[in-house]
């Protein structure tokens, strides 16, 4: 590949880089799985010998089959994973279009990627292409190696499964994060009755430790018991000076834990619908919280939380 030509796969792959990573976090639910991919994706790009019409079509095949093998493989981990498996939390989509703005926010939430990992990988990787990104068909057939028929069997499975666990009623935008607001302000205070109102009556509170770090032994389900957990929480977090930093998680309110020295303790991040919070979801694995800073040891933090505790009461 001479010189010129290696510059131009170059610029040609890097401005295509968004939406390849998007593909491939759907898919995978890990930034940094979703970041290996691309990059195999660029050394497969970069040693083909002949440049493809479509750099599009051909790099974005490229990505979705790696990201089907990655995932093939990942979910033998996934089911040995110890405590709900919840995707690493994405701040921003690199990936924006306007025209499918909606499928794009809707695809990356936390509730979305955990339907996901109901689907097979071949039908994950299908209706990422179709209803998140509007790839035809036949292009779809063409980067799973299947039928068209085969595809749109696979779409409608999808589909299918993905429509079951969706809520009945989308948010409004300036509605949820006036009641995101609400919330934050009532889990910093531990304000019991203030975070109940703003449940809804079956909300529930899970996270996501895998064993690795201080998390909730079972979910917790029902406004009062989810109130009472975050009003015990919330005031512990700040107590050893954990700022609550108010953020875009996966496309839907949250908060990034920040313990001292800015090390990330943790992401939290809220389902609202209806006009209530409907469910609680925080990663606490520090294994996925290093794209986001260096992890904090929030074993110590909960300790010094406790003596505090002891020594206040």
């Amino acid at each position: 590949m001479s010189e010129q030509t290696g510059n131009f796969a170059a610029e040609t792959f890097e401005s295509l880089r968004p939406l390849l990573f998007s593909i491939a976090y759907r898919i995978l639910g890990s930034v940094t799985e979703a970041e290996d991919a691309v990059q195999e994706t660029w050394l497969r790009y970069e040693t083909t010998e002949t440049r493809p019409d479509s750099p599009k079509a051909f790099l974005s095949a490229v990505v979705t089959r790696v990201s089907i093998d990655v995932l093939r493989s990942a979910r033998v981990r996934r089911e040995e994973y110890v405590g709900p498996w919840f995707p690493e939390p994405l701040l921003t989509d690199p990936y924006q279009d306007p025209e499918r703005s909606a499928e794009l926010a809707d695809s990356v939430s936390m509730a979305a990627l955990v339907l996901l990992e109901r689907l097979s990988p071949l039908e994950r990787a299908v209706f990422v292409l179709r209803e998140v990104f509007g790839f035809g068909f036949a292009e779809i057939a063409r980067t799973v190696e299947r039928s068209e028929a085969a595809c749109r069997q696979l779409a409608v499975r999808a589909r299918r499964h993905m429509d079951e666990g969706r809520p009945r009623f989308e948010p409004d935008r300036r509605e949820r994060d006036e009641l995101a607001v609400r919330f934050f302000e009532a889990f910093r205070a531990g304000d019991v009755g203030a975070l109940r109102e703003l449940l809804a009556a079956e909300v529930q509170m899970v996270g996501d430790g895998g064993g690795k770090a201080p998390n909730l032994a079972n979910p917790v389900r029902g406004a009062d018991k989810v109130a009472r957990v975050l009003a015990a929480f919330g005031p512990q977090a700040t107590s050893v000076d954990v700022v609550l930093e108010e953020t875009v998680v996966n496309g839907q309110p949250g908060v990034i834990f920040r313990a001292p020295g800015g090390l990330i303790a943790g992401t939290l991040v809220l389902d609202i619908y209806d006009g209530r919070v409907q469910a609680v979801r925080s990663v606490v694995n520090p294994d996925k919280l290093g794209h986001l800073g260096e992890p904090a040891d929030t074993w110590a933090l909960k300790d010094e939380a406790f003596r505090k505790r002891r020594l206040d009461g």
